[in-house]
């Protein structure tokens, strides 16, 4: 016998753990005010990923799913991605969302329940949040090919997580992208866990990325609390499949530091010291570091940050619970682009006895 192929996975880091540099830099990270906007753009996640937290506590949202621990996936993602291009995500890249001009006030109406919070004031071309694992995969695939048909530089970025690359949808969607050679890169947020199970339950793979080798696909692993790294692989995926050079996967390794959702009680089900050892790893502080190693960020920066961060933050949920509940006939006007004429007696009915309105979200 002799071997008809042979494949590898490729792995990036630029900073460790503790904020020191492996390699040289590429371009962009050579510039350090880039690198402290993407860390503003951190920070801004974290404040707010903590305030839905605190709003979903209070019953002020519904459940919510939070992203503590992914903010330099998302912030490498959000930065690398162009207006134009196209995202379709699980329900855990609201820092992407943010970054490509989804509002706060958007994600909370969506949050809690307000189907308003999906009609986008800034990317009005991103599908919205997919809560059916996996099944962005093939509406990616889809998205991707009518963008390849009209000869566009445009590419599609699919965002799932560990457990999704279990699911069928996945691997349709990506045999699809490698047979047609579509503009679609696919991000796995491998975070470690899929709900209560952990990603060595879920596959024998000895990584997720080599699912992508099948489809005739380009995949690599990166180092998903490392900004520089996601945002650099980002950076070449994109370009390629803009230019015609066809699909790719990239695997981000990170840790989900908080519960999978604000329904969950992840103590159930993984150690503190598990936990623990994955802060030691944690993005935003990486950044930090090095920030401050060279010089260009300390404590009065900080404090400046966080403060500015709150303000906005705040702001947002302002206008969140300021905004009049929607009307109950109004659950007609996201079903069809034109309303058949079967349903017009019912939403004429509750146009005469059911719009009270009045109330907002505060409640």
């Amino acid at each position: 016998m002799q071997p008809v192929a042979r494949f590898e996975i490729y792995y990036t880091q630029y900073l460790d753990e503790s904020g020191r540099v492996t390699q040289p830099f590429p371009e962009f990270a050579q510039d350090t005010a880039q690198l402290i906007d993407l860390y503003r753009w951190m920070g801004l996640m974290r404040t707010y990923d903590a305030k839905a937290i605190a709003l979903q506590r209070t019953g002020q949202l519904g459940t919510y799913a939070p992203i503590l621990g992914q903010e330099a996936i998302q912030a490498g993602v959000g930065s690398a991605m162009r207006s134009d291009d196209v995202f379709l995500m699980t329900y855990r890249e609201q820092g992407i969302q943010l970054m490509r001009g989804v509002t706060m006030k958007e994600l909370f109406l969506y949050w809690s329940g307000d189907e308003r919070g999906s009609d986008y004031s800034g990317p009005r071309g991103d599908f919205p949040i997919c809560i059916t694992i996996g099944a962005q995969a093939t509406h990616a695939a889809g998205a991707a090919y009518a963008i390849k048909l009209r000869r566009q530089k445009r590419a599609v970025v699919c965002a799932i997580g560990d457990g999704a690359t279990s699911k069928g949808d996945f691997y349709e969607g990506m045999n699809a992208a490698g047979t047609w050679k579509l503009p679609l890169v696919f991000l796995v947020t491998n975070n470690q866990w899929a709900i209560s199970v952990p990603r060595g339950a879920q596959t024998a793979a000895e990584t997720l990325a080599q699912k992508a080798i099948a489809a005739g696909i380009p995949c690599e692993q990166v180092d998903g609390n490392d900004l520089i790294a996601v945002r650099q692989v980002m950076d070449q995926a994109l370009t390629k499949a803009r230019n015609g050079e066809g699909p790719a996967l990239i695997e981000a390794l990170s840790y989900r530091l908080s519960d999978h959702t604000t329904a969950d009680d992840a103590s159930r089900y993984r150690s503190a010291d598990e936990v623990a050892d994955a802060w030691k790893r944690e993005p935003i502080s990486r950044v930090r570091n090095y920030l401050t190693g060279l010089g260009a960020w300390d404590k009065t920066r900080e404090e400046a940050l966080l403060k500015d961060c709150n303000e906005r933050v705040q702001t947002a949920v302002q206008e969140y619970t300021a905004t009049p509940l929607p009307k109950p006939a109004a659950m007609f006007e996201h079903l069809y682009e034109t309303l058949p004429s079967a349903l017009e007696p019912q939403r004429a009915e509750l146009d005469l006895n059911g719009d009270a309105g009045g109330a907002d979200h505060a409640g």
